[in-house]
Parts: C-alpha cells; structure tokens; sequence
C-alpha cells in the first residue's frame, strides 16, 4: 500500500533494504551488504575503544563486550549499556558500532555494547540475562570504566529498546543496579502484535508484520507468541505495574508497526508516574533512521542526544 513518506527521506529511499527473516542464516549471512549503502558516522572527537569478555550469567558463555569513550575525557562520566536491535536475531556490536559512538562522542558518556545471544538458538530468556550480565558487571567496574555510579543508564532501538526495557524492570525488580534512565528507541514491545499499526503495516520497509511475527516465533518459541503467561521481562507490554522504572525517553515511527505498543508503553509509563518524553515523528519508517542526510533524522537525532545529555548531565 502506499505511506505519505517524509518528502526528504524520498531520494534515498532505494537505499533501503527489503529485510526478510524467513531464511535466518542467509539473512545473517547478507546482514553486511543489506545495510552497507549507510554512510559511516564520523565523530566530531576521537572515541576509543576496547574489545572486552566477562562472564556470562548462570554458566552461560562469556558476553563479549566493547566500551567506548571519549578519548579527551577528564574525570567520570555518565555510563551507557547500549542494547542493538536486530529483532531479537540480528545485529551484533560490530553492526552497531556507528550508533555507539555517535552516543560516546555527541552524549559524552562511556558506552557499553553487548554482544547478546541471539534467537532462535537461544531463545528468551537468555539475551536478556546476558544483557542484565553487562548492567551488572558494568555497575560493579564504574572505577575501572571511569563510569559515574549515578549516572547510569541503559537504551538501544527496535529490540534493543524492547530489551532495554526489560532490562529496567529486571534492575527494579532484582534490586539493582540503580538506573538514572532508559531510552526505548521505536521498542519492540507487544508479542500479541494486536495493535492498529500491528495490524495494518504489512509492507514496509524494513519491519512489517511477517517479519515481527517470525522475530516473536524465534525469541519465544513457535506458538508461543500471543498466548497467556508470556513473561513481562519477555515482551514488556504485558508488565502490569511500571512503578519505580527509571525515567524514560520513548520515540516512535508514523508506518511502523511497532508504533502503538511504543506509544502505549509511554502512556503506561506517565500513568505510572515515571517521567517520561515520547516523541512521535510523522511520515518516518521503522529504520528511516539510516537516511542519515534527511532533515527530519537529524532532527531525530537530534532529540535524542539532547534527551541523553540532559538526563545524563543534568544541571546542578
């Protein structure tokens, strides 16, 4: 069907992939080349990086990890765990390293990526303890890290949002590490994809229906998705009580499908008294993102570097 796209994001809309998840393996395979027409991001600082392992939760495998930091850094400095997307299957911290070093260098925060285990071979819950792993070891090497303890936070976009968020309700609900905020970039949130967006964006570019309910058949198991006691740390949604989160900053897409369950999960958030900013862009698309050039992702950009900072560095 046609979408009343962004006019700026018109010229480079060919170099947006068509993503399936159907074949796996060959889309992790072709995972370089779909997204290879992105131009690379180019600090307006040095950002170092160190590639790292720690342990991995429960005797699970190691969780290789890369920090990256300002280079002319002085003193500590907020902390980030930066959480990639990739619908629960894809991605990895080498895809991700342009947004992690745009959040070091333009947020001015030690980021942490986590190379998460992936589904289907390794369904929820294990990407997520390997997440809450990197919070955790993360909270206890802040000196080591040159982390600020109070001011640490977790984030990422589309799975990388829905995991961030339960990340957050797991530091709440296990008593720590205490959270500064959360940033739930167009999260993937809902496993009943029972929404209007849900339900009407079967064609668009990068996520449409088909692949978010293939995503959902990977990370919980086939017949599992939509069906009574999928765990709220699974698809955060389904948490009755938002209490006590950190402060959140949640962005959606017009022709996403995954924009109503974002824009629910922040009216729940406010109705819970969490502080919370939700900014709705029209005429974008779940991944209109990587047209970097186009005014209205800048803008996006934008917002969530001031968004960061501010919660980051707040104002004595």
């Amino acid at each position: 069907m046609p979408y009343a796209y962004d006019p700026d994001l018109l010229p480079w809309m060919a170099r947006i992939p068509r993503l399936s998840i159907v074949d796996i393996e060959q889309t992790r395979r072709d995972e370089k080349d779909l997204f290879a027409g992105t131009p690379e991001y180019v600090p307006p600082a040095p950002v170092e990086t160190r590639d790292l392992t720690i342990p991995g939760p429960r005797n699970a495998p190691d969780i290789a990890l890369r920090v990256y930091a300002p280079a002319n850094r002085t003193g500590v400095l907020p902390g980030l765990v930066h959480i990639h997307g990739g619908g629960f299957v894809l991605g990895g911290i080498d895809m991700s390293s342009d947004e992690a070093t745009a959040l070091a260098a333009e947020v001015g925060a030690v980021v942490v990526s986590v190379e998460y285990r992936l589904a289907p071979e390794h369904p929820f819950p294990a990407g997520l303890e390997d997440c809450y792993a990197a919070l955790t070891w993360t909270a206890a090497n802040t000196a080591g890290l040159g982390i600020d303890p109070d001011r640490l936070a977790v984030g990422g976009e589309s799975a990388g949002g829905g995991l961030s968020a339960a990340v957050a309700l797991l530091a709440r609900d296990r008593g720590g590490p205490p959270l500064r905020f959360q940033f739930l970039g167009v999260p993937e949130l809902d496993d009943r994809l029972d929404t209007p967006s849900m339900r009407a964006f079967t064609d668009t570019p990068i996520w449409h229906r088909p692949n978010a309910e293939l995503s959902w058949d990977y990370y919980l198991g086939k017949g599992v998705r939509g069906t009574d006691g999928v765990s709220p740390y699974a698809a955060p949604a389904r948490a009755e009580d938002l209490s006590g989160l950190p402060p959140a900053y949640v962005t959606t897409c017009e022709f996403d499908p995954l924009r109503d369950e974002g824009l629910a999960y922040a009216q729940s958030l406010i109705q819970a008294g969490v502080p919370t900013e939700l900014h709705h862009y029209p005429g974008t698309f779940h991944g209109s993102t990587m047209i970097t050039e186009a005014p209205i992702t800048q803008r996006m950009t934008a917002d969530r570097t001031a968004a960061l900072h501010q919660a980051l560095h707040p104002t004595p």
